[in-house]
């Protein structure tokens, strides 16, 4: 079994955007991360790419805050942007986290439009609170990051009537509205189309190219867009390997993780990989 590694070397001053050292979690009565270590650094478009159970979903929700790991005196195992303890709702500012949980929480208002919807990335919520004051800076950042992500069309559309891929770009827009520094994709071309996915895949390279660090969770190596050159595989809830496209995404290495013989190639800049 390969030896994880650091990955691509960093440049010394570039900032960390994710730490975990050592970060164990427990949910139920399985650990669901083992002493996992790993660091990404801002502009290191990062993809986890793993197995159904291998740790992905709980990766996501330790950096998010809803999963803590377990606490050992004196250090901290997590890290987000330098610091260990967050106000979630700061986190949120500087973090834009996309998951599936959020389109099903937000499909259950039928009444909310897609320009409501963004806007709640402000107060994160799901709805407008009574009290909030929604000033004329925050609607035009709504639609800045509607338009930045080609849904201004969206704008007065009920987010219930949206199809997958209108949705997804909806939720990333309610990211984009505190122009964080990175986005956490989870399984974000999930319930697509082919032509839907396509164009998805295109908005990632596009974000990728405007300073927005990617750090993509999936387990659909074809999601991969050529700006994501680092790729830490993950195997029961530990690192497998770590390093660029070219030598982590072999077929031997993919064969192991997934529990199963693939057979991985290389067209042009995507990687694909087949049963054998």
């Amino acid at each position: 079994m390969p030896l994880p590694s650091a990955g691509p070397a960093p440049d010394a001053a570039s900032t960390p955007l994710i730490e975990l050292d050592r970060a164990t979690v427990v949910r139920g009565d399985a650990a669901v991360l083992h002493a996992l270590s790993l660091r990404i650094v801002a502009g290191q478009h990062t993809v986890l790419l793993g197995p159904n159970g291998c740790g992905k979903s709980s990766f996501i929700k330790l950096i998010n805050r809803e999963l803590y790991p377990l606490a050992r005196e004196g250090e901290s195992p997590v890290k987000v942007m330098g610091q260990d303890r967050w106000n979630v709702n700061d986190l949120r500012t500087r973090l834009g986290v996309v998951t599936g949980d959020l389109t099903r929480d937000l499909l259950d208002m039928p009444d909310l439009v897609v320009s409501e919807a963004v806007l709640t990335g402000f107060f994160a919520s799901l709805m407008l609170p009574p009290d909030s004051r929604v000033t004329d800076d925050m609607r035009e950042r709504m639609n800045q990051a509607l338009a930045q992500v080609h849904a201004s069309a969206l704008t007065s559309r009920r987010v219930a009537e949206l199809s997958t891929g209108e949705m997804r770009r909806v939720l990333i827009a309610r990211a984009l509205v505190h122009r964080p520094q990175a986005l956490l994709l989870d399984e974000p071309t999930a319930g697509l189309d082919l032509v839907a996915q396509r164009d998805f895949l295109q908005l990632m390279r596009t974000l990728a190219q405007q300073d927005i660090t990617l750090v993509l969770v999936t387990h659909h190596i074809e999601e991969i867009v050529p700006e994501i050159d680092r790729v830490i595989l993950l195997r029961a809830g530990s690192v497998y390997a770590d390093g660029d496209r070219a030598g982590t995404l072999t077929s031997e290495n993919l064969s192991a993780v997934f529990g199963g013989a693939l057979q991985v190639r290389c067209e042009g800049e995507r990687y694909f990989a087949s049963s054998l």
